[in-house]
């Protein structure tokens, strides 16, 4: 695999967008630790509020990701990531506002509209990756952004703790603006034909988002393929970690104001782990599709083994461990199922497509932050190990499942090779 400075050197448009996706990301976890430790001091750490924030900024995306992915194959791409970065620097800025616990309901609803906007950024960065970078260099650009997004959360989580610990929190929010500003004026810089930013000029549009949205739906459909790879993402959220890992932090092992030290350790862990993924298992890694889907698997065995780990965490150092294998799971199945789709799907859908894939998995994530959250409530954080551990049974589901896939998706492909069909050449 290129080294990152070769592949940012002779992709000059794809540096920009990662420089964009690196600086907001580590004002995003400025702006996650500060949130938590705030909700968690106005509510007395209950975990039924702290299930509420983390609600606020799936369903959101959940929601929306219809629409976005609709817009993102209509319109220019990178001038909706713009908009979603210029909105979100006065939603952060707004967030200054909550100063006490009767406007914990400022931070809800601040943080719906922070990530309605974010549904358009991360889909649209994805849909627009195969256009910056070359087709080559593909696989090694997503590696980068999973490694770039885990480095960022190993210092954004340390450094938004250390800062939101002796400087304040009204400090770090002012730094997560000013990362929006960054990252919008980066994808400003960058410079595209408008037929790569705009895949549908020329087409008129008389059909509604509706229909096209439901057009995107047909094209997984017919693809089994892309249907499946599109179910890797929500097999990958069974369980909530955010909210379980705030318990540890605040409840179990607290380190700093209101636990934002041990939030920022855990955190911290959390990106090492995920940076080690795609290292420790790009040496089996050929570029083909049938290989990554192997690595996806392993990911969901590297899941598992990181709930049960934690279930069983005496001490602030095991936790901060078992989240580093989970992370590396966590990466495996996120970085590799991205570049299978944008490996695979026709361009003019890859905002339909990677919105779906981003839906798939808040829709997962809402699942399990209310399961987590009732059954904190129920049970109160005192089971919280309990509920790790049953969370690790669960994660062992998609695993079976995805081993069945992958014998399904070979037997596919043996069919394909063996048809005369597809053996015999194109016209």
């Amino acid at each position: 695999m290129i080294s990152a400075i070769q592949l940012l050197r002779r992709n000059p448009a794809y540096a920009r967008l990662w420089g964009a996706q690196a600086v907001s990301l580590i004002g995003d976890w400025f702006n996650t630790i500060v949130l938590s430790a705030l909700v968690a001091r106005y509510t007395d750490g209950s975990g039924l509020a702290i299930s509420l924030l983390l609600l606020a900024r799936f369903l959101p995306p959940l929601i929306v990701s219809p629409l976005a992915g609709v817009l993102l194959d209509r319109y220019d791409r990178r001038r909706l990531l713009i908009i979603s970065d210029v909105v979100r620097i006065f939603v952060v800025l707004g967030f200054l506002l909550a100063t006490g616990p009767d406007r914990v309901w400022l931070i809800y609803l601040l943080t719906i509209i922070q990530f309605s906007f974010s549904s358009l950024f991360e889909p649209g960065r994805s849909a627009l990756l195969p256009a910056v970078v070359n087709r080559e260099d593909l696989v090694a650009a997503n590696i980068l952004g999973s490694v770039t997004w885990s480095i960022m959360l190993a210092v954004g989580g340390a450094l938004g703790g250390l800062v939101s610990g002796l400087l304040g929190s009204n400090i770090a929010l002012l730094f997560d603006a000013a990362t929006f500003a960054v990252s919008a004026l980066l994808i400003w810089s960058i410079r595209l034909p408008r037929e790569v930013t705009h895949p549908t000029k020329g087409k008129t549009h008389q059909s509604s988002g509706l229909r096209d949205y439901i057009e995107g739906l047909r094209y997984a459909r017919r693809n089994p393929e892309t249907l499946l790879t599109l179910l890797v993402k929500a097999g990958g959220n069974v369980g909530n970690v955010d909210a379980l890992l705030i318990v540890y932090a605040t409840g179990l092992f607290v380190l700093g104001e209101d636990g934002s030290g041990s939030l920022g350790v855990l955190w911290s862990a959390f990106g090492i782990g995920a940076i080690l993924g795609p290292i420790l298992v790009e040496r089996w890694n050929n570029g083909s599709v049938r290989s990554m889907r192997r690595i996806i698997l392993a990911g969901y065995g590297f899941i598992a083994a990181g709930w049960f780990l934690l279930a069983g965490a005496p001490v602030l150092a095991i936790a901060a461990l078992s989240m580093m294998v989970k992370a590396i799971g966590s990466s495996l199945y996120w970085t590799y199922s991205s570049a299978i789709l944008q490996k695979t799907v026709d361009d003019a859908y890859l905002g339909r497509i990677f919105s779906l894939d981003m839906a798939g998995f808040q829709l997962f994530s809402v699942l399990s932050i209310i399961a987590t959250g009732a059954a904190l409530e129920a049970y109160g954080d005192g089971s919280v190990r309990i509920i790790v551990a049953v969370t690790g049974i669960l994660s062992l589901i998609p695993l079976v499942l995805w081993a069945a896939v992958l014998r399904y998706l070979d037997r596919r492909t043996a069919q394909r090779e063996q048809s005369p069909v597809a053996a015999s050449p194109t016209p």
